[in-house]
């Protein structure tokens, strides 16, 4: 009856309601639209450019390294593996680098293109974008990695499908400052076009391409359907259709967001809510197994106390800190084991070896002799160096917020073995400010390896340098002298123990307080693989999976 009203009132006829009927049936059949796969993250501090030549943050380094790629790249292991070159071939002398482009790389589609598609990457694109680092006009913030490294026209296009890089001299570590992410390949036209706007209309040929930005709120990025790049078997990376960026600068917020599902991982965690998920040990607690992944892995950044030790700064000249046996003594007044477990939640290492962390090929850690906890020795050195606390001013320890529990706990077993110390929280910027003007005498620092090279820690301490990177205004001549070798130096091996004996040097002189050897540490939704932790702490999303199965978010 119902059926004969419904046909009566619309006037269908037979025929009509029989093909109604089989359309029904035919879009039943038809599986429902593909849920996209999309990886969520947040980014707490904000992003300032999409950029490369101003990649000087790990915001920025996350975001860039999803947009564009470089020469050469670093794999898992820390080698040095083929990126848009394919390959390469390096001159007897070793100051000539020839690469070979891949001939099926292509930029993100863009307007400026012709028809508005990605155009075929060449070497003229190389030389561009090198040289862009260098140009003081673009003032980018990586100008100094090829300071008195590249000769006079050192970057050349043989032809489209080869690039030339010349040296003034053997520099070993040239091909980790390749993979960096300021030497991230860009098209001229682009960013000639956009100029100080290319900030928000980037233009790469990495794994995803740009779709929006609304800062302070989110970023979308869309897979590159063109990507080069394909797994073992053969598929075409990456695997996820979309990334999204949100920019709640509240830890509390992001962590909720990440309980709710609404984050696919939040990286490292936040003191107010590291003892709800990890036991002392750093593992999870029990009622979070099984509900969220937990991945760890050291990378290269060390944590640190600078102390200025520049005999000619009114600060140091009125310091008990102008003792080394003084120095010496604050490195041995650290319980780091004690520190590790109770503040960090064993998150980390403690550095009790070189400031060089562990990882590298050089392997500093195994056989650089460093600081463990002797407070007896402490104070026996504290004895020698005649120092007597009473009447005396407090060394002002300067650090952030974030890192004030951690300098407290310092402090006081400072002060435990006769030396007095003042705890100063002040804001980022003005740390900063103060170390690079030689203000700060005692600071909290950490520095983040650039490239996987020892290197790159030791000229924290050559003396030429200014600060950054030599912050505590260390000079040295032993020192320097190896430094100088090291850099000329082509066989591995003899580099790698002028590394370390460079290394011994700065521990025994006690500018720095090496404190830990940092890790990695992400909490993961159980529906993501392919996805971890790496030696440089990169956001790596060209393998990573959302299961089909995953409810989240």
């Amino acid at each position: 009856m119902f059926a004969q009203a419904f046909v009566k009132h619309f006037h269908f006829s037979g025929y009509t309601l029989l093909l109604v009927f089989l359309s029904c049936i035919t879009s039943c059949r038809e599986p429902a639209a593909e849920k996209k796969k999309v990886f969520y993250y947040n980014e707490a501090t904000g992003i300032a450019t999409l950029d490369p030549a101003f990649a000087k943050n790990q915001s920025i380094m996350w975001a860039v390294h999803q947009l564009y790629s470089t020469l050469v790249e670093i794999d898992s292991n820390l080698n040095i593996v083929p990126s848009l070159a394919k390959s390469w071939e390096i001159s007897p002398e070793r100051t000539v680098y020839t690469f070979h482009l891949r001939d099926s790389v292509f930029f993100h589609d863009d307007p400026l293109f012709t028809n508005g598609k990605g155009r075929k990457l060449t070497a003229a694109d190389v030389v561009y974008s090198l040289q862009r680092i260098q140009d003081k006009s673009v003032a980018s913030s990586g100008a100094w990695i090829f300071n008195n490294r590249i000769s006079e026209k050192g970057f050349l296009a043989l032809n489209d499908s080869t690039f030339q890089l010349k040296l003034v001299s053997p520099f070993q570590p040239i091909l980790g400052i390749l993979s960096m992410q300021y030497c991230s390949i860009v098209p001229k036209e682009v960013v000639e076009h956009y100029g100080k706007d290319f900030r928000s209309h980037p233009c790469g040929t990495g794994p995803f391409k740009f779709v929006s930005w609304d800062e302070g709120e989110a970023m979308i990025l869309h897979k590159n359907e063109n990507y080069w790049e394909r797994d073992a078997a053969g598929n075409r990376l990456p695997y996820i259709d979309a990334v999204k960026l949100s920019f709640y600068d509240n830890k509390a917020t992001e962590f909720l967001q990440f309980r709710q599902g609404r984050l696919s991982f939040i990286n490292d965690i936040d003191a107010s809510f590291k003892d709800e998920i990890l036991s002392k040990k750093g593992i999870l607690r029990t009622e979070w197994r099984n509900k969220i992944q937990l991945k760890k892995h050291p990378y290269l950044n060390t944590e640190y106390l600078g102390i200025l030790v520049d005999e000619n700064n009114d600060l140091v000249k009125a310091s008990p800190t102008r003792s080394r046996a003084i120095r010496q003594a604050m490195n041995y007044a650290i319980n780091r084991r004690q520190l590790m477990m109770y503040m960090r939640n064993s998150i980390g290492i403690p550095a009790e070896a070189g400031f060089v962390p562990g990882g590298l090929p050089s392997r500093n850690t195994e056989t650089v002799k460093g600081y463990h906890y002797d407070p007896d020795k402490a104070r026996a050195l504290v004895k020698q160096a005649g120092y007597n606390a009473a009447g005396q001013p407090p060394v002002k320890l300067l650090t952030i917020a974030i890192y004030a529990d951690v300098a407290s706990f310092i402090a006081r077993q400072i002060e435990e073995v006769g030396i007095k110390v003042q705890v100063e929280v002040v804001q980022k910027s003005l740390l900063l400010e103060q170390t690079a003007k030689s203000q700060a005498l005692f600071f909290r620092g950490s520095w983040i390896a650039d490239y996987p090279d020892a290197e790159n820690y030791m000229a924290m301490f050559y003396s030429r340098n200014p600060a950054p990177p030599n912050y505590t205004r260390y000079k040295n001549a032993e020192f320097d002298l190896l430094y100088e070798r090291a850099l000329q130096e082509t066989n591995d091996s003899v580099r790698y123990d002028l590394y370390r004996k460079m290394d011994q040097i700065v521990i025994n002189d006690a500018s720095v307080i090496p404190v830990w050897y940092d890790m990695a540490i992400h909490l993961v939704q159980p529906g993501i693989s392919g996805f971890g932790p790496n030696a440089l702490n990169l956001l790596e999303l060209r393998r990573a999976k959302i299961n089909a199965s995953s409810t989240y978010p």
